[in-house]
């Protein structure tokens, strides 16, 4: 269910704010077409911080695993890497689908370690949301009550219980099962 409690625009600041405390940058250079890692200094273990502060602030479970190693895991070894640590075809037109702007910056036969300079404050701010639109239309309780508590946290208005959302991994593996029986791709 589309959510529409959490505007995009409070998304989009809520993740300026967790890539400036996770790097200790400041705020001001952060804009949503930078790259974490090229154009903001962010190293591979600054994801783990920037993650963790986004799952606090929202009650979500950001993915742990990349759609690349999703793919190894549902479709078998080397469908998505080869064995020299390139993307293979197939990859790459899935990435293109799942990442709105991809196309022209990734290739068969690119390196795999190029992939995270290519993650945006935008595409993370998009995964973000993503995920928040997986709010469930009713609570446990049986309540179709939702409402917005501290600017960034669904809950419950007859229980108070949080929202449960999908989670990123589980978000991921969902959409690559509904690519391959639509795109018969793998």
């Amino acid at each position: 269910m589309k959510q529409n409690l959490i505007a995009e625009q409070r998304v989009m600041e809520e993740v300026k704010k967790a890539i400036a405390e996770g790097i200790d940058i400041d705020p001001g250079r952060i804009k949503p077409e930078s790259s974490l890692m090229k154009d903001l200094g962010a190293e591979s273990l600054d994801f783990l911080d920037i993650n963790y502060r986004l799952e606090q602030t929202f009650g979500i479970k950001m993915a742990r695993r990349t759609v690349i190693d999703h793919i190894e895991e549902l479709f078998g070894e080397e469908s998505a890497i080869d064995s020299d640590g390139k993307l293979t075809g197939k990859a790459v037109d899935v990435l293109a689908m799942r990442y709105d702007g991809y196309g022209d910056k990734i290739h068969a036969g690119m390196d795999m370690d190029e992939l995270p300079v290519l993650v945006t404050v935008s595409s993370l701010a998009e995964g973000v949301e993503s995920l928040l639109d997986t709010l469930p239309e009713k609570c446990s309780c049986g309540a179709q009550e939702w409402k917005l508590e501290d600017e960034t946290r669904i809950v419950c208005g007859a229980c108070s219980e949080p929202a449960s959302f999908t989670s990123g991994d589980e978000l991921i593996e969902e959409w690559l099962k509904q690519v391959q029986e639509d795109k018969k791709i793998f």
